[in-house]
């Protein structure tokens, strides 16, 4: 059973500097979240939703889709993404799943708490998700580098090619 990490989407565009350039298009900023968040849950094997604000659009109603490995909600009229976040923690908790909710909203961090998920920060997340995308480029381009040249070098003990090439070298 997958850990289940829910993210405030509209919080998270407003605290994190590279998706609050882009709120003047905020269809951009939103799939650009989607598209980190989809990365960050495949390697930490979380199952991601990003909830957003629908409560301001006149005759939302609760929509949901799916986008590669991440669920997106849009709340409906009159909800706001914090309460629907609460709702999905509490239900979720009781369900005895490990929950995880990234906002920056303080009272909502309290609210969280009181249900018996866990709060992470926008910016303890962003952090995390640059840790993950350097390992996860590091990664790749170390196994690209690996895979193209099978020297004998590479896979013996440091203490074992140092006598090697003394040995040469005597030659």
């Amino acid at each position: 059973m997958k850990n289940i990490l829910l993210v405030d989407g509209y919080n998270i565009i407003h605290a994190w500097p590279e998706l609050s350039a882009r709120k003047d298009n905020l269809e951009d900023a939103r799939d650009k979240l989607i598209d980190m968040m989809a990365s960050y849950g495949a390697f930490q094997d979380l199952a991601v939703t990003i909830i957003f604000d629908a409560n301001a659009v006149s005759g939302a109603a609760v929509f949901e889709n799916v986008i590669g490995h991440v669920s997106v909600i849009y709340t409906q009229e009159g909800e706001t993404a914090d309460s629907h976040i609460e709702r999905m923690a509490y239900d979720m908790v009781r369900q005895q799943k490990l929950v995880y909710v990234v906002t920056s909203d303080w009272v909502e961090q309290m609210v969280i708490l009181g249900a018996g998920a866990y709060r992470i920060s926008a910016r303890e997340l962003l952090q995390d998700v640059k840790k993950v995308n350097k390992l996860i480029k590091d990664g790749f381009s170390e196994s690209q580098l690996i895979n193209r040249r099978h020297e004998l070098e590479n896979r013996l003990n440091s203490d074992v090619v140092q006598r090697l090439h003394e040995l040469r070298k005597q030659v």
